[in-house]
């Protein structure tokens, strides 16, 4: 059963999960609109450009999470989900996980946006396997810290640890990103795709002979 590894944000969705959190919160009024927004967007502008410290970003995107109950948490959550992700689910994408699923394939979404936020999605894309960014949590509520972070060159040290406790390798593996920060990723599989890529990552797939793929 090879694996089939998918990005999620501006992969299978046409837009990013992580960014439109926290939109979300500053729409219901949970954060600070004047200090939140900014600050969540040029995270998201140094996530587009490779630059990003995952661990200033977690700090500041699980802050939130720290502060209210889980179950008020859940419910911002699910209309964000409704409102947010649902619009931006693409069909293409879809179509492709049902033609992995089909092959018999095992489907895994590996992501670096955190857990809380993505496994719903993962559920509504019928993906059992959810690699992600995982915040911290004691008692039953988040803390606010990193417990381990699923981007970049982490996401390998991540699918190893995940594969570690399955019967399962990287032969015959797919991979389909539409990210430079996946590249870490996709040069360990065994057919990498760059979808929708940007710049840096399309580059880096033509140099490398890599298939260029449009879910859009």
């Amino acid at each position: 059963m090879p694996l089939a590894l998918f990005d999620l944000d501006e992969t299978l969705l046409s837009g990013d999960s992580d960014y439109l959190w926290g939109q979300h919160l500053v729409e219901q009024g949970v954060v600070d609109r004047s200090e939140y927004e900014e600050t969540n967007r040029e995270f998201y502008e140094q996530y587009k450009q490779g630059i990003l410290d995952i661990e200033a970003f977690c700090r500041f995107a699980f802050r939130p999470l720290s502060q209210h109950p889980i179950e008020k948490l859940k419910q911002w959550r699910a209309d964000f989900v409704e409102n947010k992700i649902k619009p931006i689910m693409l069909e293409k994408g879809k179509e492709l996980l049902q033609y992995h699923r089909q092959r018999g394939d095992t489907l895994v979404i590996i992501t670096a946006t955190n857990n809380f936020i993505t496994a719903p999605i993962a559920e509504l894309y019928q993906v059992d396997q959810l690699i992600a960014t995982r915040p911290s949590m004691k008692e039953g509520c988040y803390t606010g810290e990193l417990e381990a972070a699923c981007f970049a060159a982490d996401k390998p040290l991540r699918l190893n640890e995940w594969l570690a406790g399955t019967s399962l390798n990287l032969e015959g593996s797919y991979g389909y990103s539409d990210s430079c920060n996946d590249i870490p990723l996709l040069e360990i599989v065994e057919f990498p795709h760059a979808v929708d890529a940007d710049d840096t990552l399309r580059a880096h797939a033509e140099k490398h002979a890599w298939p260029l793929l449009s879910l859009r």
